[in-house]
This record gives structure tokens, sequence and C-alpha cells, in this order.
């Protein structure tokens, strides 16, 4: 069975989606983006998801890590918590 790692960044609009997801492409760190505006609470670990299979988180998600490139932030992604950035560090 297939497995992934990720980190990600949860906020509570796609318009502050879009300008974090900005910043990082033009050079901001995501742990450091994460760990100042991620309201989900692996935003103090730089939004580090550790290892995870498919069906471990919502849907939306699922359907982002287990199907897009690795090393690229993806996103918005909504999902009932909100609007995520994801980036996928490891898929096997």
């Amino acid at each position: 069975m297939s497995s992934a790692s990720a980190r990600h960044l949860l906020v509570e609009t796609e318009e502050k989606c879009l300008k974090l997801k900005k910043e990082i492409e033009n050079g901001a760190s995501f742990a450091d983006t994460a760990s100042k505006y991620s309201k989900c609470p692996s935003g103090a670990s730089g939004g580090d998801l550790g290892e995870f299979r498919p069906g471990q988180m919502v849907p939306e998600f699922d359907k982002v890590v287990f199907n897009e490139a690795v090393g690229v932030v993806h996103g918005p992604v909504k999902t009932q918590f909100g609007y995520h950035l994801i980036e996928i560090t490891s898929r096997s």
C-alpha cells in the first residue's frame, strides 16, 4: 500500500492561501510560513504531517497527496477545515 509524507498550512480564506502561496513561490520558507500562519496544530512543527496512507486524511487532501507532483506546493485545496497549501515531501 502506498504512503506519503507531506506538510501543509491551513488558513480560513482562499485569498490568504493564494497570498501565502505567492510568498512561498518567491522564496519564503514553507515551514516558517506554516509556523506563522497555519490554523492547524501541525503549524508548530512547520506544517509537518509525517507519514500517512490513503484514507487517513480527508478525500480532498488525499487526492492531491497521492496524485500530484512531489516537492511542489499545491493549492489552495478547500476542505471542511478551510484552505490548505500542501507540499508533498515523499511518496512511495
